[in-house]
């Protein structure tokens, strides 16, 4: 049985986080497993110091909208593998996960021994996502670039943008980053440019384009 591991769980609902960590416990020795509700949990957790081998993130809790909070993790700990595990199991979601950088997806209908052996496949520096889901549908060339340019952005330009989708003003966006105003507009200024658009409300808008289009969840998984 491997050993000595570090995980994460990043779910905001008690009852799955504790079916997740006795999922890892009967599969790995002498493991340490820590729970975030939020993703301000879960970045106080990465901050701490200690290395961590795999993030086991739901899309849908507090603090992320869509595909939000994989992308705030692939831009700010690009060396720490991530693997979906959500209720969201069509072809299009696990498909995006991938492209914004996820190591591999669990739907949380998967039983335990498979979920362990995928967790194990991720672990080794392999790609895990069900064996019977079909990913080879061509998707949509506008999106797919789309994708590609919302993955350029830093941690803090997902962040504002988040927050612009929020309809967050600037002066509020400063308060809530603790940074200048003049930043705020830096950065909305990089976001505008990176996603090839010419307004906050164009920005806004491809980024609801992402979440209406292929995020099927609403404010939380079922």
């Amino acid at each position: 049985m491997p050993q000595g591991h570090r995980f994460i769980i990043a779910d905001d609902h008690p009852l799955f986080r504790g079916a997740l960590r006795a999922a890892i416990t009967g599969s790995f020795r002498d493991c340490n497993i820590e729970e975030a509700g939020s993703i301000e949990a879960l970045v106080a957790e990465l901050e701490k110091g200690p290395e961590t081998d795999l993030i086991l993130l739901d899309l849908s809790m507090p603090g992320v909208r869509g595909f939000s909070g994989l992308l705030l993790l692939r831009a700010q700990y690009p060396g720490i593998p991530v693997v979906v595990v959500s209720a969201h199991e069509e072809p299009e979601v696990v498909r995006r996960c991938l492209e914004f950088g996820s190591s591999g997806f669990i739907p949380k209908t998967t039983d335990v021994e498979t979920m362990r052996k995928a967790l194990q496949t991720i672990l080794v520096g392999g790609t895990w996502t069900p064996p019977d889901l079909n990913l080879s549908t061509s998707p949509d060339d506008e999106t797919t670039a789309l994708v590609r340019r919302l993955a350029t952005l830093t941690p803090q330009q997902v962040r504002v943008l988040m927050m612009l989708s929020e309809g967050l003003l600037n002066k509020q966006i400063a308060y809530e980053l603790s940074v200048s105003e003049a930043t705020v507009k830096a950065h909305v200024s990089a976001i505008l440019q990176k996603l090839n658009v010419d307004s906050r409300t164009q920005a806004v808008i491809a980024a609801s384009r992402i979440e209406a289009g292929q995020w099927l969840g609403s404010a939380a998984d079922e």
